[in-house]
């Protein structure tokens, strides 16, 4: 199965890594192809780089990994969709990462899917580091991802994908929920980031025994 993912940056280039491992194939869409021309050198196999147009020809799964003011604009720029899944992994950050830009009555996620024409949108890959994307594995078990998006079969696929490189993905429901998975992407970051634990963590998902 091939996947369209939407930047290179960090994120896209961990959930690449993730992919190939899994015997995915990656194409990478950025706005210009040359400037990262030597990016499928970087894995063992299975990337190819081009337009956005050309990376989401014929394939039924993109991964939105840009800085969020950029996968507005992509979201807007493509005329139609054509029904694909796009997974949306981006935040909504302010600068200085002083909270988010949006939030209560919308997500980030759902203003994507107000301006992605015909694209069933799924909240996904947003509330852990890049780091923990590539290796979602840890002693306690597979990081928790929760999934949220309006098109239940949509979602059931990328809760699949997720599976499938080792996270515990779990169907958190309608696309609205997404207005609680980004707040929690920032409870990641403040942990990361200003508290001192660093990027190798995670969030686990533990039942208590009978």
């Amino acid at each position: 199965m091939t996947i369209a993912i939407i930047g290179a940056g960090h994120v896209g280039q961990a959930l690449a890594r993730a992919l190939i491992e899994k015997r995915y194939r990656v194409r990478f869409g950025v706005p210009d192809p040359e400037k990262i021309a030597d990016l499928p050198s970087r894995f063992k196999e299975g990337v190819t780089v081009g337009t956005v147009k050309d990376v989401i020809e014929g394939v039924e799964m993109a991964i939105l990994a840009t800085p969020y003011a950029a996968a507005l604009q992509v979201a807007k720029d493509v005329a139609d969709w054509e029904y694909r899944i796009l997974i949306d992994a981006t935040n909504p950050i302010a600068p200085g990462m002083a909270g988010l830009v949006v939030g209560n009555t919308t997500s980030g996620a759902m203003e994507i899917a107000r301006l992605a024409y015909h694209a069933r949108v799924v909240k996904a890959f947003n509330t852990t580091g890049f780091e923990n994307l590539a290796q979602p594995d840890y002693p306690g078990g597979g990081l928790f991802l929760p999934v949220a998006g309006d098109d239940a079969e949509a979602r059931k696929k990328v809760i699949a994908l997720a599976a499938s490189i080792g996270f515990d993905a779990v169907d958190l429901g309608d696309l609205s929920a997404s207005r609680y998975l980004e707040p929690w992407a920032m409870v990641w970051i403040e942990m990361a980031m200003r508290l001192g634990y660093g990027r190798d963590f995670g969030f686990i998902r533990q039942r208590k025994r009978n």
